[in-house]
């Protein structure tokens, strides 16, 4: 193990919290830092668009860590303050406060920024995005019964948020630039299931790009489509992708393409790691670089970064080889997903069905296990995870 002394994790989410355990974990005892954009103490997520949203859940249940487990931690905490630049060579992080971290080794875990439209980059009443506690609770603030809720965006966080919003009683239409959204994460059959779903509870899915969010009286009216119709709405939600959080790290050296770039080991260069949303680094079967907003990714990756960065350059590193997972939760059915089922070119049922909405797929790629999905089915995924992490073959059979 290096002799650190002084290590910093900017970013407070999952990831941060996650990298600075674990390098307690692994016996690393001196001042260690952990530097927090939000005022909040490190929460989760991925409830954000779900329980949060839909008031079943209070912001205190999203805590990862309570006060107690934080001072154990011994963790120099600073809330509310943005990182503003990385100085290598005089191994501090400059803070927006003024103040500065001196770290010998820091690893980067400032996830990522969502996406505005135009019209709506700066804030604009009745038009939100969804990525903290805060957006949560303005936009629950709009979901009464009746309210016309226009989200768009056919990913995973649009689909919650549509399934959230019209079980609260909104008017829900779900504008998406696909045939068939979430196709391409969990494939066409799972896919169309749940677009069944959103249209049998109410979800108007409505095909078309948007151009602009629309305004009257200093508030978003609904949006402006490429096409140049428009569709009105009394919120608008903007779950349109996000982007690196790393433009603090310009000119600090360390390589920025689709965030963070890392090797195997998710190391970005000497003494800088990161972790999470904002780490692009090698994938082992393809080499590609990529990166992963995965909640399970967050904390898995945060304790490859401490465990390498522990081990210095000439330990005992362990290269990041994940198995992508992610789950998601609409009309009270787990979807959870293992791999990447969006680029099968077969799907088959191994158990279920899809006409009982229980079952567990495989999905094949050139003969081989490239992802499993599945809906309450979680025992029998369990089973398939090995299949996709192995990239087994599949016995041939009918397309």
């Amino acid at each position: 193990m290096t002799a650190l002394r002084e290590v910093a994790v900017v970013g407070a989410g999952a990831a941060g919290l996650h990298a600075a355990e674990a390098l307690r974990r692994a016996g690393y005892d001196g001042r260690l830092t952990l530097i927090g954009a939000e005022d909040e103490p490190p929460y989760d997520r991925p409830p954000l668009s779900k329980h949060l949203l839909s008031g079943k859940w209070q912001p205190d249940r999203l805590v990862l860590r309570g006060p107690e487990a934080l001072h154990q931690l011994a963790v120099d905490l600073r809330l509310g303050v943005r990182a503003e630049r990385l100085d290598r060579r005089d191994r501090t992080v400059r803070l927006a406060d003024g103040g500065r971290v001196r770290c010998e080794a820091v690893i980067l875990a400032t996830g990522v920024r969502p996406r505005r439209l135009p019209g709506a980059e700066a804030p604009l009443a009745g038009a939100h995005v969804l990525r903290t506690l805060a957006d949560a609770l303005a936009l629950r603030e709009e979901l009464r019964a009746g309210a016309r809720l226009l989200v768009v965006g056919g990913g995973l966080l649009g689909a919650e948020a549509a399934a959230t919003a019209v079980e609260l009683g909104a008017e829900v239409t779900w504008l998406v630039s696909t045939a068939t959204p979430l196709a391409g994460v969990l494939g066409r059959e799972t896919a169309a299931l749940l677009a069944g779903l959103h249209r049998e509870h109410g979800v108007r899915i409505r095909r078309g790009v948007a151009a602009a969010v629309t305004e009257r009286h200093g508030r978003a009216s609904g949006v402006r489509l490429a096409d140049g119709s428009q569709l009105a709405a009394d919120a608008v939600l903007m779950a349109v992708g996000s982007e690196p959080a790393t433009e603090w790290l310009a000119g600090s050296g360390v390589l920025l393409d689709d965030g963070v770039v890392c090797d195997a080991y998710c190391a970005a260069g000497p003494g800088v790691w990161a972790a999470g949303d904002t780490a692009s680094w090698p994938d082992p079967r393809t080499g590609r670089h990529r990166r992963l907003e995965q909640r399970t990714n967050a904390s898995e990756q945060a304790l490859y970064a401490a465990r390498n960065l522990l081990a210095g350059p000439d330990g005992a590193r362990q290269a990041y080889e994940p198995v992508p997972y992610l789950w998601t939760d609409q009309y009270g059915l787990r979807v959870q997903a293992f791999g990447r089922p969006g680029g099968a070119e077969r799907f088959e049922v191994v158990d279920g069905s899809l006409a009982e909405r229980r079952f567990a797929a495989v999905c094949v790629r050139d003969g081989l296990v490239c992802g499993a999905v599945g809906i309450a089915s979680a025992r029998a995924m369990r089973g398939l995870r090995a299949r996709v992490a192995a990239h087994s073959p599949w016995p041939t059979g009918p397309a």
